[in-house]
């Protein structure tokens, strides 16, 4: 080998690989340097919003073939992924905002890319539940993350029941819309054990609160509530 010359670089994607591109979930610098390359290499990205994903690509200059994959959908688009990966293209997976396949649609596709043969690569990177835990100073080295709570009352409070006893921190999703119910399912369940409530991780508007349930009731009571939430429920 001459004095100038280098080893070639390797390639950024593989053919008929499926990539689990983590996305960022507010902040857009956070990005990772290793998701822009994927994103950038691969022959298709099957995303849940279209316009957002676009949005993001043409962010970072990025000009690639994107197709829907969402909960309503995802049975007939997997085969259209599928389909794709067999005929040797690479496919990158992303969700909205975070990690795809947490509380996300897109496990199923990753379990079919599994066991059809396809190579599953994962490229890390912004997730809310690992966010939240990181400035909650809770402990962290056991936790339960139990996706978004129950919608019906019922469920909820049944959810809410099974979890009381846990010594670990509970980790939850929830919606603006009903994080005033779940703070007070949480209230009759939990007591007055403080937790702690991430809103808009990442963006301008962030702010994480620690109280009583129905402390935190009152506050986010006082006016309409915008934005994602994580709830963080200390261990029994």
């Amino acid at each position: 080998m001459s004095p100038d010359s280098s080893p070639a670089r390797p390639p950024a994607v593989a053919p008929g690989t499926l990539y689990v591109v983590a996305t960022p979930i507010g902040n857009l610098e956070d990005i990772t340097l290793r998701a822009l390359r994927v994103l950038g290499a691969v022959d298709l990205v099957a995303c849940e919003d279209t316009r957002r994903t676009r949005g993001l690509l043409s962010h970072f200059d990025l000009h690639v073939p994107v197709t829907s994959y969402f909960e309503h959908n995802k049975l007939r688009k997997g085969e259209v992924v599928l389909q794709a990966l067999g005929d040797g293209r690479a496919v990158a997976l992303v969700s909205d905002a975070g990690t795809p396949g947490i509380s996300d649609p897109g496990v199923l596709l990753v379990r079919q890319a599994r066991a059809a043969g396809f190579p599953v690569v994962p490229v890390p990177g912004p997730s809310a539940v690992v966010a939240a835990l990181s400035a909650a100073g809770l402990p962290a080295d056991r936790f339960v993350f139990d996706g978004f709570l129950p919608v019906k009352p019922g469920r909820r409070r049944h959810r809410l029941e099974a979890l009381r006893d846990l010594e670990t921190t509970v980790v939850c999703y929830e919606s603006p819309h009903r994080l005033l119910a779940a703070l007070e399912a949480i209230a009759e369940v939990f007591g007055d054990r403080p937790i702690m409530v991430a809103r808009e991780l990442t963006k301008q508007f962030e702010e994480i609160v620690q109280g009583a349930p129905q402390a935190l009731r009152e506050r986010f009571g006082a006016g309409p509530v915008r934005g994602e939430i994580t709830l963080l429920i200390p261990g029994a």
